[in-house]
């Protein structure tokens, strides 16, 4: 591996990192920027996951109070998600990486759009808080499976899901889906490593990035306004889709 490639994805870890703790959608970068240093697409997807987990734990750990006044809920939800992201990570190891690649430019345009739309998705006045509806079960259920196998844009998904179907205060719906990413990173985790699909070196690298990046963010998210940051995540989605279109 070359200076070049470290440094690319020790920003990229950094950086996605810093965009997710304002806006989300830091998988667009660590995928992207191992893709461009070699990784197979199915590797570099599996080894954002990994990246990536760090950052939902310590998410979940500081909505911990909203995740215990859900309780029973939460655990229904982390049942149906344990079993869809598992659903989701078994389809992705085993496919083949020129298949998976040719999914790669939809999936990512796909989740571009998703991410632009994000705020829109979100009730911007949400209904009283009830228990989540049998159709918030199945939406959910089909995110979690969505979260598995490739992941970006899963947790505006999710917020859309639980906003639409639960209802309540944002920060108790987004407790739920911190704790629900953490579940669906999990299991797909174990799936990737013990299928042999994770980049460790690259992850090595990201990790400790990453660590840094989203304690930076926070300090960026009092400071630069998220449309910026979510027009700069948009800008890099749809390059990466053309890019892996026109190649």
């Amino acid at each position: 591996m070359s200076l070049f490639d470290i440094v690319l994805l020790f920003s990229a870890g950094f950086l996605s990192s810093a965009v997710n703790a304002i806006a989300g959608g830091g998988t667009f970068l660590t995928f992207g920027a191992m893709t461009l240093t070699g990784v197979p697409p199915i590797m570099a997807n599996a080894t954002s996951s990994v990246t990536q987990f760090p950052g939902y734990v310590t998410s979940a750990l500081a909505y911990r109070k909203e995740i215990r006044e859900a309780g029973r809920e939460a655990w229904v939800l982390a049942g149906l998600s344990l079993a869809g992201s598992l659903a989701g990570a078994l389809i992705l190891v085993s496919m083949s990486n020129p298949s998976f690649r040719s999914l790669v430019p939809w999936l990512l345009l796909g989740a571009t759009v998703i991410f632009a739309a994000g705020p829109y998705l979100r009730p911007k006045h949400l209904h009283a808080e009830r228990p989540i509806t049998r159709f918030g079960m199945v939406g959910q259920f089909i995110t979690s499976i969505y979260g598995g196998f490739f992941g970006a844009g899963m947790g505006i998904m999710m917020l859309a899901v639980l906003g639409i179907t639960k209802g309540g205060d944002y920060h108790k719906l987004n407790a739920l889906k911190n704790f629900i990413a953490v579940i669906i990173a999990f299991i797909a985790i174990v799936v990737f490593a013990t299928g042999g699909v994770v980049a460790w070196l690259p992850a090595l690298i990201m990790i400790p990035a990453g660590a840094l990046g989203g304690y930076a963010g926070v300090w960026l998210a009092r400071r630069v306004p998220q449309a910026v940051i979510r027009a700069i995540v948009v800008a890099v989605g749809l390059l990466l889709s053309w890019y892996y279109f026109a190649s």
